[in-house]
């Protein structure tokens, strides 16, 4: 686990703004601290900002779909075993 500190200088932002992810529920701190996948997720959503000038919330919408598309498919899936 790694304080919001840690994150704000590998991902070269401010504390301020990874408590504001944290606020956001764009990132799930754990008793304040961070996991890596946090940290890697802030700093996808930094670098979609910086690359496609998406807002913090577009950002983590993006970096949702793929699960939710994984989610969607299994459901359509089971749909279609049970009406077979």
């Amino acid at each position: 686990l790694y304080t919001f500190e840690y994150a704000a200088l590998v991902t070269q932002t401010s504390t301020a703004l990874i408590e504001r992810f944290a606020t956001l529920g764009l990132i799930s701190p754990t008793n304040s601290m961070l996991r890596s996948r946090d940290i890697t997720r802030v700093s996808q959503i930094l670098r979609l900002r910086r690359d496609l000038g998406l807002n913090l919330v577009g950002a983590a919408m993006v970096l949702d779909m793929p699960e939710e598309i994984a989610q969607l498919r299994a459901q359509l899936q089971a749909y279609r075993s049970h009406s077979s």
